[in-house]
């Protein structure tokens, strides 16, 4: 779905963010990516949505350009760390909004926002404002806006890092059902480590000064995952095992220059 072939990327005020990263994403798979901060795991994943462009290196999208993306029919979403929503709108206004801006004609999207509110659980909250909503709920109408345009590859940026545990917790189990069920690709960045290996088929350790990948961790667990999960031996011999990859990545920084 996605190959980034030696990739790199140089800010103009000279800092490089990322060494050459080769990595592929396949369809279907949950890809987490995680490491120390400023190892450039947000910036790999800005040139994967094509926010930035590499300094070097190239990214292909479904075997192409990312200009030719939505004539083959295919899509992404982005999902930022914060909800990001219009204040003054109504929820079913903030979830209409790709929508909106793709000329889709109101009554044509009506469905679809009540169906992709539906999904993330908030069908009684369409008329409601952001402000009488909880954290986790703005952050459920943000995926809710990534979801309602059927996107094939959901690209999410540390989405429940302000949340707190319990929130957490419960929207990664959400979260990895509703990824389940729509047979959907997603990549994400957090920097936990539990929530890394509940979610993911694979998971990306990153190390800093510059961004690189040095280590790629399956998690060969069945899915859809829930409590038992969380509770197995299993589950907490990976994070252990992901824990002593993240010391010894932090411990073998670098040079920038």
């Amino acid at each position: 779905m996605v190959e980034i072939l030696s990739a790199e990327k140089i800010f103009p005020n000279g800092t490089r963010a990322l060494a050459p990263i080769e990595l592929t994403v396949a369809g279907g798979e949950f890809l987490t990516l995680i490491g120390p901060s400023g190892c450039g795991k947000s910036t790999l994943l800005k040139l994967i949505a094509n926010l930035i462009e590499p300094s070097d290196g190239r990214i292909f999208w479904w075997s192409g350009e990312f200009r030719k993306v939505a004539a083959s029919g295919r899509s992404l979403a982005f999902v930022f760390q914060d909800p990001t929503l219009m204040p003054w709108a109504r929820v079913e206004a903030n979830v209409r909004l790709p929508l909106d801006l793709a000329g889709v004609a109101k009554a044509d999207s009506r469905g679809r926002v009540l169906q992709a509110l539906a999904r993330v659980g908030l069908e009684g909250f369409a008329r409601d404002y952001p402000r009488q909503l909880s954290g986790g709920m703005k952050m459920r109408v943000s995926i809710a806006r990534s979801l309602v345009t059927e996107p094939d590859l959901l690209l999410m940026d540390e989405p429940f890092g302000a949340l707190d545990e319990f929130t957490r917790n419960r929207l990664d189990g959400d979260l990895v059902r509703l990824w389940w069920e729509r047979r959907l690709t997603i990549v994400f960045v957090t920097h936990s480590i539990y929530e890394a290996v509940f979610l993911s088929t694979r998971v990306v350790v990153m190390g800093a000064q510059p961004g690189r990948i040095c280590k790629v961790m399956p998690i060969d667990e069945p899915h859809p995952r829930g409590e038992a999960f969380r509770n197995s031996p299993r589950f907490a011999e990976y994070c252990r095992a992901l824990s002593a990859t993240l010391a010894e990545v932090s411990q073998a920084v670098t040079p920038t220059r």
